[in-house]
């Protein structure tokens, strides 16, 4: 169905083949559609709106990064912060700090 054809082509010349941009805009326009229909309405309101699929992409891209800054410093926190207090078996403590870790490493932050 060519949806994805706005995501891995640039947008054509409008003069030199119409058909070829009418399914660019086509395939453009059903993309953010897409797109935005699946994203929360929290997430959606934060993003600036655009008319190609690409530029939205990155200013979905941009707003993550952001996101991604903001939960590595809370894992960070909750990780230095964890304590053993005899409430769960030392097995799920320790399973619970190698989550955290798991999740930091993920996000590209380096433990020592």
């Amino acid at each position: 169905m060519d949806i994805d054809l706005a995501l891995h082509e640039n947008e054509p010349p409008i003069p030199t083949e119409l058909t070829a941009y009418e399914s660019w805009e086509r395939s453009n326009h059903l993309s953010l559609m897409l797109i935005k229909s699946h994203l929360s309405k929290s997430i959606r309101g934060s993003i600036l709106d655009c008319d190609k699929v690409a530029d939205y992409m990155k200013s979905v891209e941009e707003q993550f990064f952001r996101s991604d800054k903001a939960l590595a410093s809370t894992l960070m926190k909750k990780l230095s912060g964890i304590r053993f207090n005899n409430s769960k078996s030392v097995r799920e403590h320790i399973m619970e700090m190698r989550d955290i870790a798991t999740q930091l490493r993920s996000l590209e932050v380096e433990i020592s």
